[in-house]
């Protein structure tokens, strides 16, 4: 089994990729705009919402069951009740660029 490791795209790819594409825009302006469509992805997926973006990808909430785990130092057993987070499917045309 081969592992075939995926470049990454961070928040300055973005924003970099964003001021070539539109030069008239200010480096202020393209972070705002970025956090604003953050911070309504995050609000919707703590609704229970899942945002699909065509041709870039789905977020929806993932929950992870609740588990019991042994701290090594102390030998004491602790729980923790169910967790969720956020999981990213990406779309076929992405995984394919």
């Amino acid at each position: 089994m081969s592992s075939k490791k995926q470049p990454t795209f961070n928040r300055s790819d973005i924003e970099l990729a964003l001021t070539k594409e539109f030069p008239n825009l200010n480096k202020s302006q393209i972070s705002s705009a970025i956090d604003s469509i953050l911070e309504s992805i995050v609000d919707a997926i703590a609704l229970d919402d899942k945002v699909e973006i065509r041709g870039f990808g789905t977020f929806s909430k993932k929950y992870i069951r609740p588990r019991k785990f042994i701290n090594p130092r102390t030998k004491e057993v602790s729980y923790l009740g169910e967790t969720a987070t956020m999981h990213f499917k990406p779309s076929k045309s992405l995984i394919e660029k």
